[in-house]
């Protein structure tokens, strides 16, 4: 573990301070503090909320949790379907077919379900574990100032909770993460604008816990039926979720009534007898990015920086992945390893991978949220005739690429997440992220990526505490044997014998041979901002 120097002896009272504690900013808090940084986490509630909003991950997520150690495969707040994802219309009849039932290349399975409290509640629980976070709850961002050295951020006790005139307190970070929602204070204090695609739709949301065995026939299916388009899913171990389009018209306070909630769910069969409402809301689609994630010493993630409609199970998801992004990139800076250029390629990257997801989702809506009967006929006959065109396989997942930043464009899988496999090494024998570890990593597919790399290189790897695994078949001479041959298939796949990953799992270059390999390690290396002279490319 690298310590941070940082104290209140130095004038500062926190590396970090993320403003938001939610499930973002939670994981960034571990993520920074794991690796010994002094971290203030703000949050505006006194008490954690105990319902549940966000109901499902993906497969990137679950690895990300792994490294915690939660596994999803096992864990009483998280489980998953071995099912395919089915679109029906009014008839009961395929539309459309997508693949959430498969193990992913990054392997774990495509989509789990879970519930919020609880999965926050674990997270809280890690935080509360490490001595270097201290969490503020009650308190919210009032004023932000930032100078060439560090940020001052002014908090007030939330007024919401104890009124207007309450206690205020000043503390000074060196950098400040804002991870509160959609109305973020950070993103409005340091006057950062939204790009607002102007997508509304509203629908209402019923969570469930049916009392006793309940299934659906699928467990995970979107009704398109113009008259009200539904979606039925799980909602993690022991719940249900049913969300239900509001149609033009309609009062979303009638809407969000306990009497609407039953009588919509009277066709599914559930009533109070037999189930309990844990929860019923209207909520509005929206589909909005921020035109920067960073300025000067500050940075946002999760929904302060992002909002998406949940067609495409991904909201959640594009929080996880800003909070691991911006948190190898802080400890870099704070460990001067990194200048603080390198904030830059967080905004490049993520901005770009967002907005994929959010484009992705407003199309996804586009489809499902079609209420007049001719139009939705038209949309039924055209994607039935390509279901069955496509012989009824089901759609892959989408893999999506980072935009661009520390990471070579012009290698194959580059900026996409990494495959993963199982390794065996040590006398472990597991995924590689259990096995190996992460952070900066050269692979070498039956050749020793060390031997590929100048000096220079080497040293630099070491200084970023990389490391390099050669990877073979049973029987070889090697750091880590391909059990199920996952890295000979994928590297062989794109003729690369070495691939340089990221502390986040994601591909900076593949390569086919050292002079290629070192080429790219430049590459990489630059767009780092390295700091010391040791590790500055010439």
């Amino acid at each position: 573990m690298s310590v941070s120097s940082h104290t209140h002896r130095d004038g500062f009272d926190a590396d970090v301070a993320i403003v938001g504690g939610g499930p973002v900013g939670t994981l960034l808090a571990i993520l920074l503090a794991k690796r010994g940084k002094q971290v203030t986490l703000i949050e505006r509630w006194s008490q954690a909320y105990g319902r549940p909003r966000a109901v499902t991950f993906d497969h990137e997520i679950a690895r990300i949790l792994a490294t915690l150690g939660i596994d999803s495969e096992n864990d009483p707040a998280i489980n998953y379907h071995d099912e395919l994802y089915y679109w029906k219309n009014t008839q009961g009849e395929n539309i459309q077919i997508v693949d959430w039932q498969s193990t992913s290349a990054s392997g774990w399975r495509v989509r789990y379900w879970f519930n919020q409290p609880d999965l926050e509640a674990r997270l809280s629980g890690i935080a509360d574990s490490l001595p270097n976070i201290t969490q503020l709850r009650g308190w919210i961002g009032a004023e932000l100032a930032q100078d060439a050295e560090g940020v001052d951020l002014k908090l007030q006790r939330n007024p919401d909770e104890v009124g207007p005139g309450g206690e205020t307190r000043t503390l000074r970070a060196r950098y400040v993460a804002g991870a509160d929602g959609a109305n973020s204070f950070v993103r409005e204090a340091l006057g950062i604008q939204n790009e607002d695609k102007g997508y509304f739709f509203d629908w209402l949301i019923l969570d469930m816990i049916p009392k006793g065995e309940y299934e659906t026939e699928p467990a995970q299916w979107q009704l398109c039926d113009p008259k009200r388009p539904t979606t039925i899913v799980p909602g993690g171990p022991g719940r249900r979720r049913w969300e239900y389009m509001v149609l033009p018209g309609e009062s979303v306070e009638e809407m969000q009534t306990p009497e609407k909630a039953w009588e919509l769910l009277k066709p599914w069969g559930l009533n109070p007898d037999n189930a309990e409402l844990e929860r019923s809301a209207v909520y509005r689609f929206q589909a909005r990015w921020a035109k920067s994630w960073n300025q000067g010493r500050c940075a946002l993630a999760g929904d302060a920086a992002h909002l998406m409609p949940p067609f495409a199970g991904e909201g959640l998801c594009a929080g996880t992945r800003d909070a691991v992004a911006l948190a190898w990139r802080l400890n870099g800076i704070l460990e001067g390893k990194f200048g603080p250029e390198i904030l830059d390629s967080y905004t490049s990257e993520r901005l770009e991978h967002a907005k994929h997801y959010i484009d992705f989702s407003q199309e996804l809506g586009k489809i499902i949220c079609i209420t007049d009967e001719q139009e939705a006929a038209e949309r039924d006959a055209r994607m039935k005739a390509d279901l069955v065109a496509r012989n009824n396989q089901p759609v892959p997942t989408d893999v999506c690429q980072l935009g661009q930043g520390a990471w070579c464009a012009d290698t194959p899988h580059a900026g996409e997440l990494s495959v993963q496999g199982v390794v065996e090494a040590n006398g472990k024998r597991d995924r590689f992220d259990q096995v190996v570890g992460q952070g900066w990593i050269v692979i070498g597919l039956d050749a020793d990526p060390a031997a590929a790399l100048i000096e220079e290189q080497r040293e630099q790897l070491a200084q970023l505490e990389g490391f390099t695994v050669r990877i073979g078949a049973p029987g070889t001479a090697c750091d880590a044997v391909d059990i199920e041959g996952t890295y000979a298939r994928w590297l062989g796949g794109i003729n690369a014998r070495y691939v340089l990953l990221r502390p986040d799992f994601y591909v900076a270059a593949t390569a086919n041979s050292a002079e290629d390999l070192q080429q790219r390690i430049d590459e990489v290396m630059r767009h780092l901002h390295l700091t010391s002279a040791e590790l500055a490319i010439a």
